[in-house]
């Protein structure tokens, strides 16, 4: 157990080990296709840094690249989580979801305690991951369940990193427009546009 009467090295060490082990555990439960290392905009690095808005919107087009650099951001995000000039605030929790098995999971005819069960989990999460949030058809159920979500994160300051080929201010009707207001604010100074050709052609995207 780290107390703060260890040394600077031991402490080093300790940091060391951690990072390593959550690095291992998030490489371990990313896809095979985005556990290539990629270069990330600027806008992304500053954001992991701290520089950017609460959370992160990723936009372009179809195919260029949006989710790969979603994954890569989450490790850079991790690797920071456990820096060295952070306090010790206990492990990291990322979840990642694709929206449509996000949308599924929400849906009123599952299991009302696990239903629950994730909503709590992705409301106290460190960090979570939507990707390709635009794509689902959504009923008003699920969008009320998505502004449980968002809303407690918002009032939380605990960021969310959403990939999506359109804007925030255009997920209302994905969303519902309570939540696309939120994520709006959320990611005021972080949104990246992503260009490029498809990648899928010849890469991940």
């Amino acid at each position: 157990m780290h107390s703060d009467s260890d040394g600077p090295d031991l402490r080093k060490e300790w940091l060391q080990q951690r990072t390593h082990g959550a690095l291992s555990r998030f490489h371990d439960t990313t896809p095979l296709i985005y556990r290539k290392r990629i270069d990330v905009p600027k806008e992304v690095i500053d954001w992991v840094a701290g520089w950017g808005s609460s959370s992160l919107f990723l936009t372009g087009h179809i195919g260029v690249g949006k989710t790969h650099t979603a994954w890569e951001t989450c490790r850079l995000w991790l690797k920071a989580f456990y820096g060295p000039e952070r306090p010790w605030n206990g492990a990291a929790t990322i979840y990642t979801y694709r929206s449509t098995a996000l949308f599924d999971a929400l849906r009123p005819d599952g299991p009302d305690e696990v239903r629950r069960t994730l909503i709590k989990t992705l409301q106290d999460a460190d960090l979570v991951f939507v990707d390709d949030l635009a794509a689902p058809k959504v009923t008003e159920w699920t969008q009320e369940r998505l502004f449980e979500i968002f809303d407690e994160r918002y009032i939380n300051q605990r960021p969310v990193i959403i990939t999506s080929d359109v804007l925030p201010a255009d997920l209302g009707p994905v969303t519902g427009p309570r939540v696309a207001s939120r994520l709006g604010e959320m990611c005021r100074d972080s949104v990246v546009l992503l260009e490029g050709e498809d990648r899928r052609r010849g890469e991940a995207a």
